[in-house]
């Protein structure tokens, strides 16, 4: 798989984990959804088959089929499910190759999406459906799941990759506290620097967590839009706003408060080195998946010592989320089709897995009480509460530039990290490897 897929997959993966009460033989949260409030309830869909098609196995399987539970019930309907695995624009073609597509698929990628629209394989939602979004989605989510001006996709899962990690045990020993801005991060960083731990540990053996500093900065110094226009490189590289972004990447790579050797450093070895046996750093950056990657080390525990912040604000931003996310899009033109895709936008159906932990939806008439934990609650509401939410740009852009190990942005991130001075080189080399790939 490609790395925007490896992360996206990382960021699955954590339902595993962590936040991770989930039973793989759970019966499906709070089960007991009214049938009034199933979209689709008021009609008889009995002796109808429909087929759905996601990544999902596993533990995440289970809960998701206990969602399709739910609309089977109050409809009458069959629902079926495949897991696709890692292979999900392979598998969509192919069935539709046979002439057999599913009714429905949820799917990891824009792009992939817009490519089906684009081809008339997937139909624009139905009214209903649109009005269910227009009510429960903020205009990030509608605008990531419309083609061309017309809505295709429901969002129905969610990654939040604006989480900075701390260890909260080093945090109190050093009389360290939550940031509110940037300037306070640098600062509570050098204070945890002088108490003998370094700051904040940073992975920067392959580039993926470094374009995710990149992506989380640029959004909140340069904005929603400008962060679309990049990412379609409908501006270069060479954009001041671009280098706004750097210089205050480079405040954090100059300061001493950053672990040395991070340029040989994995990403899991990054969070132990902040939540492992022997701490060394009281803070490390990335999604919502690194609660996955704590609890699989075995030594911390997320909830209790092991806690998170948002992405700080930079020069007084408002609240923004980059994440990632599952989107439901349609295949075949009949009226169950219909109903399901309106239930998949409704509460209802996500709080038949919230409870179970593992999903984080971007619904925001979603009872918030009903998660699991704090942790998993807080994750969630900042990624609702964002008032700007944009996708991953590297998962949007081409893999030759976004996706691919030692060349592109990928790469391009990694050298800056090394030579934090070289803000003109770098963004020249940027530009040269989008105009490349574009």
């Amino acid at each position: 798989m490609t790395m925007g897929q490896h992360k996206n997959r990382l960021a699955a993966l954590a339902v595993l984990g962590t936040i991770g009460l989930v039973a793989v033989g759970c019966s499906g949260g709070n089960g007991d959804t009214p049938d009034e409030e199933v979209p689709g309830s008021d009609q008889d869909f009995s002796g109808e088959t429909l087929n759905v098609v996601a990544a999902w196995s596993g533990a995440e399987q289970a809960n998701f089929e206990a969602v399709l539970d739910v609309f089977e019930e109050a409809t009458g309907a069959t629902v079926t499910y495949t897991s696709f695995g890692d292979n999900g624009p392979t598998y969509i073609q192919g069935q539709l190759a046979g002439g057999t597509p599913p009714n429905v698929a949820v799917i990891g990628q824009p792009a992939l999406m817009q490519s089906l629209a684009g081809n008339g394989d997937i139909l624009p939602v139905d009214d209903t459906t649109a009005g269910l979004v227009a009510d429960n989605y903020s205009q990030s989510w509608i605008d990531l799941g419309s083609v061309d001006g017309e809505l295709y996709g429901v969002w129905f899962k969610a990654a939040n990759k604006s989480t900075v990690w701390y260890n909260d045990d080093i945090y109190s020993e050093a009389g360290a506290s939550v940031p509110e801005d940037w300037d306070g991060f640098l600062e509570q960083l050098e204070v945890i620097n002088d108490s003998g731990y370094s700051g904040i540990s940073v992975g920067a053996d392959v580039g993926w967590p470094l374009t995710d500093w990149f992506e989380n900065v640029y959004l909140r110094t340069a904005g929603g839009d400008m962060y679309d226009q990049l990412t379609g490189h409908e501006i270069p590289w060479t954009d001041p706003s671009v280098q706004e972004a750097l210089e205050v990447m480079a405040t954090l790579w100059s300061s001493p408060a950053l672990q040395p050797g991070g340029a040989q450093r994995t990403f899991p070895e990054s969070v132990t080195a902040v939540f492992g046996a022997d701490p060394e750093a009281g803070t490390v950056f990335e999604g919502d998946f690194v609660a996955g990657n704590i609890t699989d080390d075995g030594n911390s525990v997320v909830g209790e010592n092991a806690l998170f912040y948002d992405f700080p604000s930079v020069n007084g931003s408002a609240p923004a989320v980059v994440g990632g996310g599952d989107v439901a899009v349609q295949f075949t033109d009949d009226e169950a089709t219909a109903a399901l895709m309106a239930f998949l936008a409704s509460p209802g159906s996500a709080e038949a897995w919230v409870p179970n932990g593992g999903l984080t939806s971007p619904n925001t008439a979603v009872d918030t009480s009903l998660y699991p934990d704090d942790i998993s609650r807080q994750i969630a509401e900042a990624l609702t509460g964002a008032e700007e939410f944009r996708f991953d740009m590297s998962d949007l852009t081409p893999s030759a530039f976004g996706g691919t190990a030692g060349q592109g942005f990928w790469q391009e991130m990694i050298t800056f990290y090394e030579n934090p001075d070289d803000v003109q080189g770098t963004m020249e080399r940027l530009e040269a490897a989008a105009a490349a790939a574009y």
